[in-house]
């Protein structure tokens, strides 16, 4: 980034942190008190970095795939409804086949992988077949994958809780078998590493090899940077792009699964499992600049924000001012990039 480049995005970080504070002091609280409980929710202690880490791996999942089908020139924005399916898949799977041991978890996490990139790759198909933008079709399919689990989570025969008795069932699956669920190293009040964690970090650094190191990421980045020039060159860009939109939609679906199986949730499908991980993995891919090993350190980032909201209340402070810090972060890094090329097209 160039000096005359880098203003903007000095300037809307410093935004980011004066903007709050002063809504903070607007409101009567104490920005310092904020921040204070922010770092102690996020960071204070081993439980702290335990739940920072916990939110962390999903942000991670989500946004790896959010780089792979920016890459190829088609931009996803239905992470959050392929989260959703692939938790809906991943419960589905979990309660219903009957495998054995611990391979039920790997099948689990399968699943949800297989159906929230079919979901995710049916955008693709109606691009090529009818000029449906991607863009458009992935964020409505977000609504209907919500009224999907909804659905599922209120019709008996399919994954309502099992009535016990005469109370009335909630609109809820069963809880997963504790064979499925992501184990974690280490016991609380100490730090806790999740399974779930090593899982992600693993997918981050495999697609960053992919992406850079191999045939399919060359194409893929020629598909993106010049479709055109890509299709001359002999490259499938339909075909290419296609398969970048499932890659993208299956690590969303994953970490639903993630969501599903982790100590970040009850256990059980519910209409809100997704917590809105699948928007903000996708913040974490702008601010990125949707590359994989970048998304690491800021779904960190992310996670911390995430963990020390819940703190907030405490002072008085509402936790929506981490949205508002979110938005202006990501601002902070995409805005200048979108000012600079618009400045060399004119």
């Amino acid at each position: 980034m160039t000096r005359t480049g880098l203003w903007p995005s000095v300037a809307i970080i410093a935004a980011a942190v004066i903007l709050p504070s002063l809504l903070i002091a607007v409101t009567g609280g104490s920005p310092v008190a904020a921040l204070q409980a922010l770092v102690q929710g996020g960071l204070g202690d081993a439980t702290a970095v335990s739940q920072t880490l916990l939110y962390a791996a999903p942000l991670l999942l989500v946004a790896v795939g959010a780089c792979c089908s920016a890459r190829s020139g088609a931009f996803n924005i239905g992470q959050e409804g392929q989260v959703l399916i692939g938790a809906l898949a991943g419960a589905a799977a979990g309660l219903r086949l009957a495998v054995p041991g611990p391979a039920l978890l790997l099948v689990v996490l399968l699943a949800a992988a297989l159906a929230a990139g079919v979901w995710a790759w049916l955008s693709a198909l109606m691009n090529r077949l009818r000029g449906v933008d991607i863009a458009v079709s992935t964020l409505l399919m977000t609504f209907l994958a919500q009224q999907l689990v909804a659905f599922a989570v209120t019709t008996p025969w399919l994954l309502q809780e099992s009535r016990l008795g005469d109370a009335a069932a909630l609109p809820q699956s069963n809880k997963l078998p504790a064979r499925t669920l992501l184990a974690s190293l280490g016991d609380s009040p100490g730090l806790q590493l999740n399974l779930g964690l090593a899982v992600s970090l693993g997918i981050a650094l495999l697609v960053a090899v992919a992406l850079d190191r191999t045939r399919w990421g060359f194409r893929l980045t020629m598909a993106g940077l010049n479709p055109a020039a890509a299709r001359h060159a002999g490259v499938p860009v339909a075909a290419v792009s296609g398969l970048a939109l499932a890659v993208s939609g299956a690590l969303a679906g994953m970490a639903g699964a993630v969501l599903l199986a982790s100590p970040l949730s009850t256990n059980r499908l519910q209409p809100d499992i997704s917590i809105n991980i699948g928007w903000d993995g996708l913040l974490v891919a702008l601010i990125a600049r949707n590359r994989p090993l970048l998304t690491i350190p800021v779904a960190v980032l992310f996670a911390t924000l995430r963990a020390g909201g819940s703190f907030l209340a405490a002072t008085g402070v509402p936790s929506y001012l981490v949205d508002v810090v979110k938005a202006l972060l990501t601002l902070a890094f995409v805005a200048p990039a979108v000012m600079r090329r618009r400045t060399v097209a004119a």
